[in-house]
């Protein structure tokens, strides 16, 4: 099965650092009570994610303003899409080796994406090498607080990938 998006935004100020390019991707099994962006649970909503789709991101990247790229959703660690986002994000650390990449997903970085983990496959451990920051857990309703930088819930974390591969 090919990937589906829900969009992409070329000039990005909420999900990361400084102006980013974010792609949401579609499908997610997390199905999260009050999910800002329930459309993108369905894996066939938005439309195909092509060759031209990674050109148009990569091109967006280009400007010197640009930050970083952001990986969101729907679910990116969702065993299909991985098969996908690892080109995309092994594309953007070779062209934009001084861009940073964040990530959100609603699996555990130390439980779900380990070997052996729920959603664990053979590009996982590929995908997280070029990942900066990942924001991990599900976004969980009564844990919601709007003053949190960067995540939706208090039980989400912020997880500084560079840092524990050090």
């Amino acid at each position: 099965m090919k990937m589906n998006y829900a969009t992409i935004k070329n000039y990005d100020i909420a999900d990361g650092p400084g102006v980013r390019v974010s792609l949401f991707v579609s499908g997610c099994r997390h199905h999260c009570k009050g999910c800002f962006n329930a459309e993108t649970w369905d894996f066939r909503f938005g439309q195909p994610y092509t060759k031209e789709t990674q050109a148009e991101i990569l091109d967006y990247l280009k400007p010197d303003y640009i930050q970083g790229f952001t990986l969101l959703g729907g679910e990116p660690f969702e065993p299909e899409n991985q098969v996908e986002l690892v080109h995309l994000l092994r594309e953007i650390r070779q062209t934009y080796p001084k861009k940073d990449i964040w990530c959100y997903t609603g699996y555990l970085y130390d439980v779900d994406l380990i070997k052996g983990g729920k959603v664990f496959t053979d590009v996982t451990q590929e995908m997280l090498s070029y990942i900066d920051v990942l924001v991990d857990g599900e976004f969980i309703e009564a844990e919601k607080d709007l003053s949190l930088e960067f995540r939706g819930s208090r039980n989400q974390r912020i997880i500084d990938l560079r840092e524990g591969i050090k």
